[in-house]
């Protein structure tokens, strides 16, 4: 089949039937299911621990505004950077051509002003059209407005391979190979449904974002190891993969801001076919832990009163997978405190 975003939407769509489902009436099957965690300083009560994983230890911090704005992000950022130094990687979705969902180029913009020496990172894709050469990628990002920086196509010379320690089917990912030439990183990721993973949070915006186009994207879909461009919870395991390669790299010097914002069932890489979002902005959160910042993002979904389609998405592709992987591969903590500023 020939690589395309069309096709992989088709694929995605067909697959999503036969995916493993989570029998969900408000939280997970009995098997998984938990009991309801309260935080006193969270904007929501009531949210659910979707993994249903235990953990012993003290919780995360994931930091959490209503408020969209530059400023409001700026805030997060300050609270969770005390680590980030050196030459500083901004990876973000720029998103295809005249994405309606892509976040404001404005808001990036000034939060990038504040810091020194940093840099947007992307990749090119797999699945054909612009951004699947630098070229294209290029003339995309002067197309979506994304004039004010310099934005460094991280596999436009090729790529480089990251060990992946304990993965569940990889044991390294090829990555673009400027990746390595940052010091720190700061993910800053449109928090979204995903035609293939469900959602689309932190873990996908550096497991298949930082992967380079021509090899480590089709590591991350599972082409290089099944043969075939796959679906359910081997895919969220390769995502987790992918993604422990590049925190284990970064180490402490890695963080996460996740925008909940005009949340589409589909991901920034559908363009203008993405389906118009049918459930309102949430707000912003911020934390140190990848685990930690995607599943408050899940759990505020779930607590959501108009999140049906986007829950629906999330159950249909087992994407909930990639939570309790990233639990099992020690990634973060399935525990965490969510405070509002």
């Amino acid at each position: 089949m020939e690589i395309t975003r069309r096709n992989l939407i088709k694929v995605a769509g067909v697959a999503a039937v036969g995916a493993a489902i989570y029998n969900f009436d408000g939280g997970l099957k009995p098997s998984a299911a938990k009991s309801v965690e309260k935080f006193s300083q969270a904007p929501v009560v009531g949210c659910k621990n979707v993994t249903g994983t235990n953990y012993s230890g003290a919780a995360s911090k994931v930091y959490f505004t209503k408020n969209i704005d530059a400023e409001n992000l700026i805030k997060l950022y300050n609270l969770v950077n005390g680590e980030i130094s050196g030459k500083i990687a901004i990876k973000l979705h720029t998103g295809e051509p005249h994405g309606p969902n892509i976040l404001p180029r404005d808001m990036v913009q000034k939060f990038q002003a504040q810091i020194p020496n940093s840099t947007i990172i992307e990749a090119n894709v797999a699945y054909g059209g612009a951004r699947s050469n630098t070229a294209g990628h290029r003339e995309t990002l002067q197309t979506n407005g994304w004039t004010f920086s310099n934005v460094d196509i991280i596999d436009e010379d090729g790529d480089i391979k990251f060990p992946v320690n304990g993965g569940f089917h990889l044991k390294e990912v090829a990555v673009g190979k400027n990746l390595a030439n940052y010091d720190s990183m700061i993910v800053l990721t449109h928090f979204k449904g995903h035609a293939m993973g469900g959602f689309g949070g932190s873990l996908k915006n550096i497991a298949i974002g930082c992967a380079s186009g021509k090899f480590g994207k089709l590591q991350v879909h599972g082409v290089k190891k099944f043969g075939r461009w796959i679906m359910g919870e081997p895919f969220m395991e390769l995502m987790a993969d992918s993604g422990k390669a590049i925190c284990d790299h970064f180490g402490k010097k890695i963080i996460f801001l996740n925008v909940m914002r005009r949340m589409s069932v589909d991901c920034d890489c559908v363009g203008t076919s993405a389906a118009e979002p049918t459930m309102a902005d949430i707000g912003m959160l911020a934390s140190t832990d990848i685990l930690a910042i995607d599943q408050a993002c899940c759990d505020l979904v779930y607590a959501a009163p108009d999140s049906k389609d986007l829950r629906e998405r999330i159950e249909s592709r087992s994407g909930l997978r990639q939570l309790s992987a990233m639990a099992e591969h020690k990634m973060g903590n399935t525990q965490y405190e969510l405070i509002e500023i």
